[in-house]
């Protein structure tokens, strides 16, 4: 039950500080990235060449989906 708890936590800091929506988090889940991974990956603004966290999950996930960018999400 902690464990889950601490988890619980830890996806709730990412979706804060990278600053996601509820479909981001639920996209990332599907990809198996875990919340550190996205946390780590927020870019530096000395990084202009890293994209936002969100973006970053989007692309990934309609890449390995196969599904297009579609805004009604």
């Amino acid at each position: 039950m902690a464990k889950n708890k601490q988890k619980e936590d830890l996806w709730k800091d990412a979706y804060r500080m990278c600053r996601l929506s509820k479909r981001h988090i639920q996209m990332a889940k599907e990809l198996g990235l875990n919340p550190k991974s996205l946390i780590k990956n927020i870019p530096n603004p000395r990084e202009k060449w890293k994209l936002p966290v969100r973006i970053w999950i989007e692309q990934m996930y309609f890449k390995r989906f196969k599904k297009k960018n579609s805004t009604n999400l």
